[in-house]
């Protein structure tokens, strides 16, 4: 894993996105095609902003999967990753391949999981664009997160520090409101990636940032597992980067 501070997180989301935007570009150089993950929240805000913005890249060549989705909320819910991506994406990138959305509305969820999963497994991801939660999660794989699951997307239980995550970044009025559970890609899924391209700003995200950047690789810090990814680059600001090179913290 390889990290870089920007001052702010303006400049984190402009270069999170110049990163991907290259290897999207060098995909599709080299094999006509491109295949990507996008993940939502805050934290993706200005890198997907960014990165809709740029002119180099064949969007028609690309096809795009999305990290996770809560189980049982529609769609028009301001909370819907569905919704997120089809506003901050999609809208600006109305060319773009192909996109594989996770309906946590299926009937079935755990035959969703299987749809999904089967057409994922058919694409080598050439960029995965993820975040870190406060509670290190990575996508919806809370502590203490299975390293060792071989399916691409499974169902998980969100715990309550994920769950007021979300209540704190404005997505639901109370903890109540928020879904209990969700599909989420693996950590194996993730880890298959060519490359993860991970945003992560905002104080709120210090503590999540130091055990997976400087921690014992863990369940208990989901994300610490970045640490062995042969691509990986971390884009932090000054704010989520706080507490590196901190002791006894």
């Amino acid at each position: 894993m390889e990290y870089h501070v920007s001052k702010t997180t303006e400049e984190l989301g402009v270069a999170a996105a110049e990163t991907a935007g290259a290897i999207i570009r060098n995909a599709i150089e080299e094999r006509g095609r491109a295949n990507i993950v996008l993940a939502t929240g805050m934290s993706q805000v200005n890198t997907l902003s960014n990165l809709v913005e740029r002119d180099d890249i064949d969007w028609q060549a690309v096809t795009a999967f999305h990290l996770d989705e809560y189980i049982g909320l529609s769609e028009s819910h301001a909370a819907s990753f569905r919704k997120y991506l089809k506003e901050r994406f999609l809208a600006h990138v109305p060319h773009l391949g192909e996109f594989h959305f996770v309906d946590g509305e299926a009937a079935d969820p755990q035959q969703e999981c299987r749809r999904v999963g089967n057409i994922i497994s058919q694409h080598r991801i050439d960029v995965a664009l993820v975040g870190i939660g406060e509670n290190a999660h990575l996508a919806f794989n809370d502590p203490p997160a299975d390293f060792d699951v071989s399916d691409p997307f499974i169902v998980v239980e969100l715990d309550q520090a994920c769950r007021q995550q979300q209540v704190n970044e404005g997505w639901f009025d109370s903890l109540d409101d928020v879904p209990s559970r969700a599909i989420s890609m693996t950590i194996s899924q993730i880890m298959r990636s060519e490359n993860i391209v991970a945003s992560v700003p905002d104080k709120r995200k210090a503590e999540g940032v130091k055990c997976s950047v400087e921690g014992a690789v863990s369940k208990m810090c989901p994300a610490s597992i970045l640490q062995q990814h042969l691509s990986c680059e971390l884009f932090l600001d000054n704010a989520s980067a706080s507490l590196l090179g901190q002791t006894g913290k």
